[in-house]
């Protein structure tokens, strides 16, 4: 007679902790909101709040940060996911808040920094008291300093030197007025166990994810993908690669990889042996400065 093997994959332990925190935060938080982009790790997010509430629809809305810079087809994707799925999408726009002059555009293309005042605004206006962000610690230095749980004062700021401990997975949400608290239940995953989850979950991803013939240009060594927002410059060369994004920013400051990924078992493969993150990999608008991410998170940032 054969016994039963109950031990548990990384796998379905990283899934069983997400759900865990999901939750935690839908019974702790007066008015929880998840971020929703069409990226890999909101969708694998979503998908975990799905389940985490299944047959029941998700309890909480999902919030976009609208750049006006966004893939086509991430937008595609997100529109269609949260129809599937009946959750409200509440959509905060930078290219309104520019119109309005509450923001200003800066002078390198970049609107990641000027997020941060329409993300806090609109946490205002519809008086969101906890957020789910799906960063993972292994994307950036300053991510790794954050607790799954991340409080935020009135302003939205974090101070990575005044964080609440997370002893034998409490978590504590408590906020007053004005606070919010930032929370990430995929913390503990990896690249890898982004894409091994997808694999296993058979998940709609963007097709951008995945490898094709695209018309890129060579800046600083970073390959941008010729599109609305990207056209050659003075003296560049338009080059016909096989490439695919590993994330999906902002369309005029995200690169793609060379790659010949055409399925999620070749991604797979592909991540297993690179050593540069995707963000370091792709992300024009973190090369500021090694700083850039924290300045930004203390800010009120993601």
């Amino acid at each position: 007679m054969s016994i039963a093997d109950h031990r548990l994959t990384q796998l379905q332990t990283l899934e069983a902790e997400s759900v865990h925190v999901i939750r935690e935060v839908a019974a702790e938080s007066e008015r929880p909101v998840l971020l929703f982009s069409g990226g890999k790790d909101s969708i694998v997010m979503l998908e975990l709040a799905r389940k985490a509430f299944a047959p029941a629809r998700i309890p909480f809305p999902v919030m976009h940060i609208d750049t006006g810079l966004n893939f086509p087809e991430v937008l595609e994707f997100r529109d269609k996911r949260v129809a599937e799925l009946g959750v409200e999408l509440v959509v905060a726009s930078v290219p309104d808040a520019i119109a309005a002059g509450t923001v200003r555009q800066e002078p390198n293309g970049s609107r990641n920094r000027i997020q941060t005042p329409v993300l806090l605004d609109a946490v205002e206006q519809h008086g969101f008291t906890a957020l789910f962000g799906g960063a993972r610690r292994d994307e950036d230095k300053a991510r790794a300093k954050e607790r799954m749980f991340s409080f935020r004062d009135e302003f939205g700021q974090w101070d990575p030197k005044n964080q609440r401990p997370e002893l034998w997975d409490l978590y504590n949400g408590r906020t007053h007025l004005g606070e919010s608290i930032r929370v990430f239940p995929l913390s503990n995953w990896t690249e890898l166990d982004i894409w091994g989850y997808v694999l296993q979950e058979e998940i709609a991803i963007p097709p951008l994810y995945l490898a094709r013939e695209r018309d890129v240009v060579d800046r600083q060594g970073m390959l941008y993908a010729v599109n609305e927002f990207i056209t050659p410059r003075d003296g560049e060369q338009v080059l016909r690669e096989s490439v695919r994004y590993r994330t999906v920013g902002d369309a005029n400051l995200t690169a793609a990889v060379r790659s010949t990924a055409t399925s999620i078992e070749e991604v797979i493969a592909e991540i297993a042996v690179t050593r540069l993150t995707e963000r370091g990999a792709t992300r024009g608008d973190d090369k500021v400065s090694d700083a850039a991410m924290e300045d930004r998170k203390k800010e009120g940032y993601f």
